[in-house]
């Protein structure tokens, strides 16, 4: 690793990131800001791409083509269907899926369209290292499976859809696209959520609450896996 990318999807989500450096290049290109830093002698590249799959994409292409970053860490906050997980609980991707693709009608299951897949996995060593920084700080982390879709879930139908389809413990609106692109250009990937909802009718007043706590604990940790990982 020579430089790594580091992705938030909103601006709550890369604030608590930037907290922890006080040197800061801005560079600013293709409608977006790219926040340069460095720690501990390891450059890094920090950005929140705004929210949605596009967005997402068109951010992770350009750290990885432009910035030259060859590992990628998305942090942020995702609803939570796993009912093991509350509000301010962290999950790890292990495999990520597009629930809001839908060409069934041609006899595809949900998610997959031809020449992809349904499941993108994430990059095993970053697991590993995630779970052993977790455990040395005493964190409560699991592994599972995230859903992503243009749509913020509010509704218990929708959520019982995607848990039922794509046996999901958790949705956001990013980290598939994210895989996507990671997986295509061979860059090692690790998409880290914490819970800041429950993706049912109490979502939105939920999400509210709870975005800028989640969004530090979330972003606590990848620091110190950052730093771990710099080791």
């Amino acid at each position: 690793m020579t430089k790594l990318a580091i992705m938030g999807a909103m601006q709550e989500e890369v604030e608590p990131l930037l907290a922890n450096f006080e040197n800061i290049n801005i560079v600013e290109y293709a409608n977006n800001k790219f926040y340069e830093v460095n720690l501990s002698g390891l450059d890094i590249v920090i950005a929140y791409s705004k929210i949605g799959k596009v967005f997402a994409s068109l951010t992770a292409s350009i750290m990885i083509e432009k910035f030259g970053c060859d590992t990628l860490l998305f942090s942020g906050v995702a609803g939570g269907i796993n009912p093991k997980l509350q509000i301010g609980d962290l999950i790890i991707a292990d495999k990520l899926c597009q629930h809001d693709l839908d060409i069934t009608a041609f006899g595809h299951p949900y998610g997959y369209v031809p020449e992809g897949k349904v499941f993108v996995k994430t990059t095993k060593y970053l697991r590993d290292l995630a779970i052993k920084v977790a455990n040395e700080n005493n964190l409560k982390v699991i592994e599972g499976t995230i859903a992503t879709g243009d749509q913020f879930v509010h509704s218990s139908q929708r959520k019982e859809f995607i848990e039922k389809t794509f046996n999901a413990d958790a949705l956001e609106m990013e980290g598939a696209s994210v895989a996507v692109v990671c997986d295509a250009l061979n860059i090692p990937f690790f998409i880290l959520r914490a819970i800041s909802d429950t993706a049912d009718m109490d979502a939105g007043f939920d999400f509210d609450e709870f975005l800028k706590s989640s969004a530090k604990n979330s972003a606590d940790y990848l620091i110190k896996i950052v730093k771990e990982l710099n080791k």
